[in-house]
């Protein structure tokens, strides 16, 4: 079994992760003890030893150990002596053609005029390529298949060319280097590959695939292509990804917006749920299905729930004076889980409560209503794990319209029983503000669920896809939170502490709301 580096497509979601999330990667009889995770390295001035890297790493993320990783540079040599033996059997044949001369004949489904030379004649000039003799674009090796197919996959594929590249896995031996279409089949033959996997774009490449094996009397594995992922309101292909990194319209290929998985694992994605996502839709190959967004967001959700304790953080900080309370500081307990046991103090962690406490601004506003749940003048609402405060009065700025601060008057006794629940924090003691944080918001990165259909598909970018929120509060207790931890800001969503933290100041990445639309929604 075989799954080429094209199916993962360097960074992003695509056919590998849709086709090992079939099983757990803990389940007995795991595909991956099966598997061949091959890099198909022919091109050299493609291969970056960055991707190479990432690729195996990003795969182990995903919790899956391949049977045996392998290089088709590995064997370049047999491919050379197959090639050589595919001339001596007048199947392939050295051309002179330009790029354009090649696009223009297969047009026009007319051979090259040196498609008959003879067969001496392509095996010296073949040797000649191999020793640096000819120019690169002066020559290629062809595979002598059917100019009048119906398939244009068999009008006579390219299986040499030349390049003065050194190869980062080869070195430079080789100044001549194999086609993905004369590599894939030959070696997936020589690997003794018993079912080659593909997407559907290469189903036309089927007939070619073993149109050389059987030129070469070769052992013929099995064949299946199904159709590629395809999510809505964002692009999967890698032509389009590689333009909105190379054209910064996205922060690089680790962006949090992008369906990559170093994007979704940046953003606080986890393997599992990415796992779950899959195994739930299933593979099929119907190639014109889309999935929502909001299917994977479920998953995430159903895990995070699980997984991230909670805290709280303030987005948009107004500031409350308690006004008869004293300048002390009382340490009161806060729950990590909704279910937490009351005997389990691990389940709970310690937030400060002082005369000054900052809340949203969205959970004010100067008029009440019957729906409204959050403060206002003359209303009491409860400050979540505290008690409840009445606002008193609203201090304004000299404009008489922005609210610098609110003042209340805090119940000890916890007799007064409002509807609405805010989150908040506090002071850590009198004067030392809550620490400060940034906010990173993400949303679909596309206004349209399927931009890759349009003619201006950048112009469909959202401009709202990444909103940076600077001064945020939290509690005190998140300054020991490191890369990679995840939490449940309370109200607000799911959170991931980012690459980009310092000592200074920690980033957090919103990794999805609390609520969805496609399953139950969030946590509690």
């Amino acid at each position: 079994m075989y799954v080429a580096k094209d199916a993962l497509v360097e960074y992003w979601v695509d056919s590998l992760v849709q086709f090992l999330s079939f099983q757990s990667p803990s389940d007995s009889g795991s595909l991956s003890q099966f598997l061949f995770f091959r890099y198909d390295d022919t091109n050299p001035e493609a291969e970056k030893k960055e991707y190479i890297d990432h690729i195996e790493e990003i795969v182990g993320w995903m919790g899956w150990e391949p049977f045996k990783i392998t290089c088709s540079s590995d064997y370049f040599q047999e491919l050379y002596e197959l090639a050589v033996e595919l001339i001596r059997r007048g199947h392939a044949y050295v051309d002179h053609q330009t790029p354009d001369q090649i696009k223009e004949f297969r047009e026009k489904k007319m051979n090259s005029p040196w498609r008959d030379r003879p067969i001496e004649e392509s095996l010296k000039l073949f040797d000649n390529m191999k020793r640096g003799m000819i120019e690169e674009g002066k020559a290629t090796l062809r595979m002598k298949q059917d100019m009048q197919s119906d398939n244009f996959n068999m009008y006579d594929l390219i299986a040499y060319r030349i390049k003065f590249t050194p190869h980062p896995h080869a070195g430079d031996k080789w100044c001549i280097y194999p086609s993905y279409d004369y590599t894939h089949c030959i070696v997936d033959s020589i690997e003794n590959i018993t079912h080659s996997l593909c997407t559907l774009e290469f189903e036309t490449r089927r007939a070619s695939y073993y149109w050389l094996l059987d030129a070469l009397g070769l052992y013929q594995p099995y064949v299946w292509e199904y159709s590629r992922l395809n999510i809505t309101n964002t692009v999967m292909s890698k032509r389009k990804l590689n333009r909105l990194v190379t054209e910064k319209w996205v922060d690089g290929w680790d962006d949090p917006r992008l369906m990559t998985l170093a994007g979704l694992r940046r953003r606080g994605v986890t393997a599992s749920s990415i796992n779950s996502f899959v195994r739930g839709i299933g593979i099929t190959r119907s190639d014109n299905s889309m999935i929502r967004q909001d299917r994977l967001e479920y998953h995430i959700r159903e895990e995070l729930n699980k997984t991230a304790p909670r805290t709280m953080v303030v987005l948009n900080p107004l500031k409350v004076v308690i006004t008869n309370m004293d300048a002390s500081t009382m340490e009161l307990d806060a729950k990590k889980w909704p279910d937490a046991p009351a005997d389990d103090a691990s389940s709970f962690y310690k937030i400060p409560f002082s005369k000054v406490v900052y809340i949203e601004e969205s959970d004010f506003r100067m008029k009440d209503s019957k729906d409204y749940y959050g403060l206002a003048p003359g209303k009491s609402v409860l400050l979540r794990y505290a008690f409840p405060i009445k606002c008193t009065e609203v201090i304004f700025g000299e404009d008489n319209k922005t609210i610098l601060e609110i003042h209340a008057e805090y119940d000890p006794s916890k007799k007064t029983k409002p509807k609405g629940v805010l989150h908040w924090v506090s002071e850590s003691s009198p004067g030392v503000d809550p620490l400060k944080v940034e906010v990173r918001l993400f949303s679909k990165l596309f206004m349209s669920e399927n931009p890759a259909e349009l003619d201006d598909w950048l112009g469909d970018l959202n401009p709202e896809s990444k909103i940076v929120v600077t001064d945020v509060y939290a509690i005190h207790s998140l300054k020991s939170a490191v890369i990679g931890d995840t939490f449940q800001f309370e109200r607000l969503g799911y959170f991931v502490v980012d690459k980009d933290s310092s000592p200074e100041k920690l980033v957090f990445n919103r990794t999805v709301t609390l609520r969805d639309s496609y399953g139950k929604g969030g946590g509690k």
